[in-house]
């Protein structure tokens, strides 16, 4: 349990020089001596004996940019009666004044005065040169080794982490939809760490730690999301005075700890999930199903996540519009009172309600559209006409094309004049310039007449077919979604789409913004309660969001979509002492046990939870839906009980191995690893003759019958289906197996036929003597007669089942020894 850290210093130990006017300053905190010199230059970063500055690197205090020019300070002064330091920057005459208190954890520096202000762009602080650099969190800006740990804070929304390399402000990091194959990251890019910020930076020194704020004191035309020129708005926030951060250095064990106890110390958002701090708490990696619900097929939905063992169930798209976020009246026909009364059944029934956004992303059918566009919408820009227009004119003349003419990023191609959408096919090559083959009064608003001299401005979109919103405008939209919650009462949320609020010309600063005004206005009841993830992260955000999420199952199998980047944010999570997720997985009527058991060990092994798309009528089809879900039960009790020692998840989380976990009690499971072959038998000679496949398999258990999985592929049927063990006739079978059927056995006196489903159609007797392996190789043949065509075939999995591991709970007294950052 924290309590609140005290405002004063626990030592400074200032030093003058000969001169008595420039100072040296020392700041102490429990694990971290900090120091600077006269001119404003860090020169140490001390724990005990060991200095973790790099030598011979730049490290001012605070960098300025005036005039596209970066200034270093060149003299620093203390002044003691207020406890300040001054910055000199004698080149450019400037005058900066920090606050700076050393505290238990950390030093926090705010800069309270800038002079002259107005015509300073830009100050940084740091860059700060480490030593450190076996593992870089590069959004939530901590660097460790085996022993220790140093970082960075930013404070407030407005500090944003990282070093400004471009004027939009949106952080480096990777993509996976920049590519063009979705279905995993580029091959390029997998022996690559995907880095997502720059707050903390490698280095072949090591690392640095820098953060940044602006000055948005007047319209900037800047490249941005796609658009060569964008008129990025003015932003009154008080310009670069205020920005602060928080300097800390720690034991890398208590680095989590740390930031925690920084954001009880300095007013930061510090969310509890169940009552504990959400980057600790076990429920903040919950898994959860995605099931479309509405009142009428609520029930059917409860039921699968109880069945499932979980407690959130989370809608993929219950809206109607963006931007008011008007529910599908069908499933809600009372709007978000109908959603209520679906939270509150599902409360009763220990279930969690969660739904899906598109952060600021404005649909055209949303009132901020039509009938009467909302002037906030977010602009490329804005220029003039040229000559007045009537209300049915299809060539409307403009000044300036350069905001229409920018097609990379320009999906609904729609300009704003007064209360008037107007759509356009194509700019003019040459003056006198035109939009062309335009569509008036567009998204349903009014044709009008409009004079020479109106203001036309060219909306911004997205791909999605969406608007998108200007700074105020976001909020606005944060806080609807906010109330949406207070109002109804639910507890997750995903704000996939977060880099929508680019269109605001703030870059990652709009994006924080957009999320804080939503975590401010949520009531106390729910504030830091929802679990809430994003389709990007941010620095300052890690202080708000729960966790991220990726992974997303549209473009492969069960197994292959996305799992190199699902097994990448691994270690993203991991270095940025996040909460893990393996993403989104959807459940078809083919997707079969083994899958499923597949995915689970993953998540045993990373301790990550996970989502599943489903619905009533897909468990239903799918022959082993129900045993789907009881393993998904099993495997979440014993993970969010803690019951996978470390040993066990080395293995577990290695995506070429198969387990099988059993429920021997409430607080004990079994846990069987699998050796499991897999491979495909296709023709290889003239169409209906018998043809074999070899299959080497060594594996390590005792001697037991050798399971099998057995799917006639392609359009055509497989006959006369033959296994052969070591030479030796195991199994035959005669009959058709039809495309898509199974041939399964799990041991015993018989296996199933099954559809493609896995619905059982037939019991077949088997000699389970036959199917025997030992331990060590056994050489397995298979063979069967096809039909023509490139991809009829066998798609075969051999398993072998070894002892079992007993997991049980770990002592609940222990477990809360060894608990941190819990709150009374």
């Amino acid at each position: 349990m924290f309590t609140s850290l005290p405002r004063r210093a626990v030592l400074i130990a200032l030093s003058a020089t000969l001169a008595g006017t420039a100072q040296t300053a020392r700041f102490e905190t429990s694990s971290l001596r900090l120091e600077l010199d006269a001119t404003g230059t860090l020169t140490a970063l001390r724990h005990g004996p060991k200095d973790y500055l790099a030598v011979g690197q730049p490290a001012p205090i605070l960098q300025v940019r005036m005039g596209g020019v970066w200034h270093r300070p060149e003299s620093m002064s203390h002044e003691q009666a207020t406890g300040e330091l001054q910055l000199r920057y004698a080149a450019s005459n400037l005058t900066a004044t920090i606050r700076a208190i050393a505290k238990p954890t950390h030093v926090m520096f705010e800069l309270t005065r800038i002079e002259p202000h107005e015509a300073v762009e830009l100050v940084v602080w740091g860059p700060y040169p480490t030593t450190i650099g076996d593992i870089v969190g590069e959004t939530v800006g901590v660097v460790r080794n085996p022993e220790f740990a140093l970082g960075i804070q930013a404070l407030n929304a407005k500090t944003l982490g990282g070093f400004p390399t471009t004027d939009d402000d949106v952080m480096p990091m990777y993509d996976i939809f920049a590519g063009t194959d979705l279905s995993d990251i580029a091959a390029d890019q997998r022996d690559k760490e995907l880095y997502r910020g720059d707050t903390a930076r490698p280095t072949a020194f090591g690392s640095v730690l820098q953060a940044y704020t602006r000055n948005r004191n007047r319209e900037r035309v800047i490249a941005n999301w796609g658009h060569s020129q964008f008129a990025a708005p003015a932003f009154d926030d008080g310009g670069v005075a205020g920005s602060r951060i928080a300097l800390f250095g720690c034991p890398s064990a208590d680095a989590l700890k740390t930031i925690g106890q920084i954001e009880l110390a300095e007013g930061l958002p510090y969310p509890l999930i169940d009552g504990e701090w959400g980057k600790t708490a076990r429920s903040a990696t919950a898994s959860y199903l995605i099931i479309d619900f509405g009142e009428a097929t609520l029930d059917a939905a409860l039921a699968l996540t109880r069945q499932a063992g979980l407690r959130y169930l989370y809608h993929g798209g219950p809206f109607r519009t963006w931007g008011h976020f008007e529910l599908h009246p069908e499933p809600f026909p009372d709007g978000w009172a109908s959603l209520k009364r679906c939270v509150d059944r599902a409360e009763r029934a220990g279930v969690r309600l969660g739904v899906h956004t598109l952060s600021n992303f404005i649909t055209p059918n949303d009132p901020y559209v039509t009938p009467e566009p909302d002037p906030r919408l977010a602009r490329v820009g804005t220029t003039t006409l040229t000559a007045a227009i009537d209300a049915v004119q299809t060539e409307i003349p403009v000044a300036d094309p350069v905001w229409f003419n920018q097609m990379n990023n320009n999906t609904l191609k729609t300009a704003m004049v007064g209360k008037e959408l107007i759509r356009y096919g194509s700019v003019s090559e040459v003056a006198p310039w035109r939009l062309l083959d335009c569509e008036r009064g567009a998204w349903d608003t009014r044709p009008s007449v409009h004079e020479t001299g109106a203001p036309i401005a060219k909306l911004m979109d997205h791909g999605y077919r969406v608007f998108l919103t200007n700074p105020e405008l976001s909020l606005e939209v944060a806080r609807r979604i906010a109330n949406l919650f207070n109002d109804t009462g639910l507890m997750q949320v995903s704000f996939d789409g977060l880099e929508g609020n680019w269109s605001t010309g703030l870059g990652q600063y709009g994006r924080t913004l957009f999320t804080q005004a939503w975590f401010e206005q949520l009531a106390p009841a729910l504030r830091g309660r929802v679990i809430n993830d994003a389709s990007n992260p941010g620095h300052f955000n890690w202080h708000i969001y729960t966790r991220m999420n990726w992974g997303e199952p549209w473009y492969a199998g069960f197994r292959e979509s996305q799992t190199q980047y699902r097994l990448k944010n691994q270690n993203y999570y991991a270095r940025n002492l996040m909460p893990r997720m393996l993403g989104w997985f959807q459940m078809s009527p083919e997707t079969t046990l083994e899958d499923a058991e597949w995915l689970l060990a993953r998540a045993a092994g990373f301790d990550a939870g996970f989502c599943l798309v489903t619905s009533p009528d897909t468990v239903r089809r799918n022959g082993v839906g129900d045993a789907i879900l009881a393993a998904i039960n099993r495997w979440e009790t014993a993970r969010l009980a803690g019951a996978f020692p470390e040993p066990a998840k080395a293995a577990l989380r290695d995506i070429q191995h198969e387990f099988h976990l059993e429920t021997v009690n409430a607080d004990t499971w079994n846990l069987y690893p699998v050796h499991s072959v897999k491979g495909v038998h296709q023709r290889r000679e003239q169409p209906g003759m018998i043809t074999a496949t070899e299959f080497p398999f060594d594996h390590p258990h005792a001697t037991q019958p050798l399971q099998f999985i057995l799917q006639a592929t392609g359009k055509n049927e497989a006959r006369d289906v033959v296994l052969e063990l070591n030479g030796r006739e195991a199994l035959t079978f005669a009959p058709p197996l039809a495309a898509g059927h199974i041939l399964r056995y799990a041991g015993g006196e018989s296996m199933l036929r099954c559809n493609a489903q896995g619905q059982p159609l037939e019991t077949i007797a088997v000699n389970q003597k036959r199917l025997q392996v030992a331990s060590g190789k056994t050489l397995i043949r298979v063979g069967a007669r096809l039909a023509a065509g490139d991809d009829s075939g066998l798609k075969c999995e051999f398993r072998t089942v070894g002892a079992p591991d007993r997991l049980s709970q770990p002592d609940v007294t222990e477990a809360e020894n060894t608990g941190e950052n819990k709150r009374s």
